[in-house]
């Protein structure tokens, strides 16, 4: 009996033991989880809203005091109608001005998004003290846009570059630059390394490559559209412009039926609505820019004049084509033109992808920002553009439609240039060259595209 109630008291204090343990190895655990002390503060709880500002509901003082007897979802209405007509006017100021500047506001749009994002990535990680992380990211930003904005000089200003030594040392060891740069970066990274901060260290590292992905590849693809010819941004820019605000406005005085839980504001009406109204708007936009070359010629170097131009021979994508109907609309189409074909731009095609795009999935880049945003508890990425909030807020859409029309210029539109051809011809050694001169000249000459002069 003795020992029995000797080994039911051991088994107890085994399990008292094994408790305590458990209990030690769970704190243990949950000290793991915090880095320094300032995590014991911001636990599980990320809350930003008094520490990102909020552009929804801010206007300027003097239109805040005229429209202050107004409710307050009348208020933003009249606020974001006007700011919104500002940002119009606007874009087509800039696109009055050229590629280039179009070009300088895009990596100005960049360098904005990206200071909204990682603004929120140091609220969220309270950091103030780090050794060099605010440095570390914006080299990190300058490392990247020297690397996408290089490849594009490389592949559409090449023939230029290769004029003088030092510009063709660039070109030659471009990617290679590139790369040091990015390592120096890397290392900088790992001295910089404090102990108590790793975790702090290690996901703000994680959160700026983020930061990176999202927004300057997006920016690169968009420069890289703007070369095709400024009527593969205009277009698409403008499509997600207009499914924004006629979303908008078929939901303020329609919307009954909300459409998803990640923004409770936005209604299937004003999803309909909106993607009605921006397939109609893309044909008409798009039929109207083709009329002219300033919109739909590549940009490309002019040597004679030293400067880009857009002026060209339009290809026959924006020029009426005549196309054979099928079998089972050619009753109808003869009854109204006399016979089974029609006259129709390709590029109308086109856009009618493009406009589908930016109506059923170009609306979940906002459902991504929104999400992202009520994981941080906050309304806005920033406050810069009254009623609308910040520069991310209204650049969210845009990322993924400028994603979409590469990949479709790409697989669907895009043939190699005769400027990055040249490219790679300069990149040979001269030997070589007079080969493929010589192998090119006879070519021409025997299929009679060339006339060589009698000896």
């Amino acid at each position: 009996m003795a020992d029995l109630r000797k080994r039911v008291n051991n088994k107890a204090t085994d399990v008292d033991t094994e408790t305590e343990n458990e209990g030690f190895n769970q704190d243990s655990d949950a000290n793991l989880d915090l880095d320094s002390e300032d995590d014991k503060s911001l636990g599980n709880k990320v809350d930003l809203s008094n520490t990102i500002p909020s552009g929804t509901d801010k206007a300027p003082e003097l239109l805040d005091a005229t429209l202050s007897s107004l409710p307050p979802r009348w208020r933003n209405w009249v606020i974001r109608g006007i700011f919104t007509w500002i940002m119009i006017f606007g874009f087509a100021l800039v696109i009055y001005a050229g590629p280039l500047a179009l070009m300088l506001v895009v990596l100005a749009v960049q360098v904005k998004c990206f200071a909204e994002i990682i603004n929120i990535g140091y609220a969220v990680y309270k950091i103030h003290g780090l050794p060099w992380f605010r440095s570390l990211s914006w080299y990190f930003l300058i490392t990247s846009n020297y690397f996408f904005y290089g490849e594009s000089l490389v592949d559409y200003f090449g023939v230029v570059d290769n004029r003088t030594e030092f510009l063709r040392a660039l070109v030659k060891y471009h990617r290679f630059i590139s790369f040091s740069l990015y390592i120096g970066g890397f290392v900088w990274f790992v001295l910089s390394l404090v102990k108590r901060y790793y975790m702090k260290q290690f996901s703000l590292f994680a959160w700026t490559h983020v930061a990176l992905l999202i927004v300057v590849t997006q920016s690169y693809l968009i420069i890289r559209n703007i070369f095709q010819g400024l009527i593969w941004f205009i277009v698409p820019v403008s499509m997600i412009v207009c499914n924004d605000v006629m979303a908008y406005m078929f939901g303020f005085f329609f919307g009954r039926t909300p459409l998803i839980k990640l923004s409770p504001k936005k209604t299937w009406e004003g999803f309909i609505g909106g993607g009605f109204a921006t397939v109609i708007f893309g044909l008409l936009i798009s039929y109207v820019l083709c009329q002219y070359p300033f919109f739909v010629c590549p940009i490309e170097f002019n040597e004679e004049l030293g400067r880009m131009t857009l002026d060209c021979e339009p290809s026959p994508l924006f020029r009426p084509q005549e196309y054979t109907v099928p079998a089972s609309f050619a009753p109808v189409v003869r009854m109204v033109t006399g016979k089974n074909t029609v006259m129709i731009i390709p590029f109308l095609l086109h856009s009618l992808s493009m406009s589908v795009f930016s109506s059923v999935i170009g609306p979940f880049g906002g459902f991504f920002a929104s999400g992202f945003k009520r994981a941080f508890k906050i309304k806005d990425f920033g406050d810069i553009i009254p009623g609308h909030g910040g520069i991310m807020d209204r650049f969210d859409c845009q990322y993924l439609m400028a994603t979409f029309v590469n990949v479709y210029i790409s697989s669907f539109i895009r043939t190699d240039s005769p400027q990055k051809l040249l490219q790679q011809i300069y990149s040979l050694k001269p030997e070589l060259q007079l080969e493929l001169f010589t192998a090119l000249r006879d070519s021409l000459t025997t299929r009679g595209i060339l006339q060589l002069p009698a000896p």
